[in-house]
Order: structure tokens, then sequence, then C-alpha cells
């Protein structure tokens, strides 16, 4: 039979580690969608021909997916910039500052071709940004101009088998200081969806296991041709 001075110990150390775990989720609570207070960005390019064919096999026919999905031939577009802590990310962090002009909208649509897109980005990302909305889509510009796009994606007018490696690789060739430790290739069950680049909040390259730990982990994905080109 345990004896009483062990059970005490026992529960005096549970009382501990509750109070240790407490006080850490408590600190992580106090900074939980603050605005402003973040790690780092995350650059999100979207393989546009990906997302249209995944959009038609849905039924999915909205006005992002027209915006996007018709004659002009897109390859990748910024899905977002978003900030990111160390681990997990901040979301809709100022429901105050959601409203969005709609010139500024209409000022990104060169590198994120669908409103909805835009507006749904500003309410989940950028309102943790700390920026006002013309301050953070400046900046989502300021860093898609950091990355060149590989010449080989610019003007893919075949489908293209390719492993994340490969794209990981073309992307690092094409952007000095960029690693495979600041970036994941995403996919889907058979395309590639995404690739996700690490800025710091100089919109410098920066590691991040985080978004490494969630690349794509399949052998082979398919590249869908860009659209109308």
């Amino acid at each position: 039979m345990f004896s009483r001075v062990w059970i005490a110990g026992l529960v005096s150390f549970g009382v501990l580690v509750a109070a240790s775990l407490t006080g850490t989720a408590s600190a992580q609570d106090r900074r939980q969608n603050t605005p402003g207070e973040f790690d780092y960005y995350v650059l999100s390019l979207s393989w546009s021909p990906s997302f249209c064919e995944d959009a038609q096999e849905r039924g999915n026919n909205g006005r992002s997916q027209q915006a996007q999905c018709g004659g002009r031939p897109f390859s990748f577009v910024v899905h977002g910039l978003w900030p990111q802590y160390e681990h997990g990310y901040p979301e809709y962090c100022d429901r105050s500052k959601e409203w969005l002009d709609r010139n500024i909208m209409t000022s990104m649509l060169d590198l994120m071709p669908a409103p909805g897109l835009i507006f749904n980005e500003w309410k989940k990302h950028g309102t943790c940004s700390g920026l006002d909305a013309r301050a953070y889509f400046e900046t989502v510009r300021k860093a898609r101009a950091a990355v060149k796009i590989p010449e080989e994606y610019l003007r893919l007018s075949d489908p293209k088998m390719v492993t994340p490696a490969e794209v990981e690789d073309a992307f690092v060739k094409a952007n000095p200081g960029l690693s495979t430790q600041a970036m994941a290739v995403t996919c889907n069950r058979t395309r590639l969806s995404e690739v996700r680049i690490c800025m710091g909040k100089d919109l410098q390259f920066r590691d991040c296991d985080d978004i490494v730990r969630r690349s794509c982990r399949r052998d082979q994905v398919s590249m869908p041709p860009m659209r109308g080109g």
C-alpha cells in the first residue's frame, strides 16, 4: 500500500505541474491574436492553375474562381502574407478594423486576382500585422517583390510532374539567401498547391521549422499548365 508521504508528494508534484502549465497557457493567451505581436511572416504563393482545377472539380464557380480562373494566364499568385508565431499563428486580430477600402482592394488585383481573397486576407491575417490596411498591402507587395519566381514556372504551357524537392531547389537557385529551411511546398492529393516562404518582419528570408514540417510528402505532384497561355 502506498505511504501517505508518497501520495502527498505526488499530489504536490501534480499541483506544481498544473500551475506551470497554467502559467504557460496564460502567457500564450495574453499574446494570442494581439495585433503586431508575432515572430515572422509567411508569404504564401498559390499555383493558380491548381487552384482553378480544384475549384472546377468541386463545382465551385464563385466570384473568386471567376476572377482568377478566366482566360488570363496566371502562374504563382499571392495567397497572402501571414503573421506567424514560432508555433501557430494569430488570426482575426481586430474586428474593429476589418473594413477595407475598395481602392486598396483594386490596387492589389495584379498580385491577388480575386476581390474576395483580398478582403478575406485583410480580415484574417492583415489585422494581425499591427499595420493599417494600406501599409499592410504595401508590405505584401514588397514581400512579393523580394521573391523571384523561377523562370521555368513563368510560362508553363504543358502539364508538368515535379517533386517537392525540385520546386524548392528551383526557388533556392533563383533567390540568393533563401534555403530549404525557410520554405515549404504544399500539395493536395495530386497537385502542387503552394510555395510558402518565411520572412522576418524586415522581409529577409529566415528559417521556420513549424512551416517546413508541413511540407508536401508525396514523391511527385502535377503542375497543371497556365490557363489561356
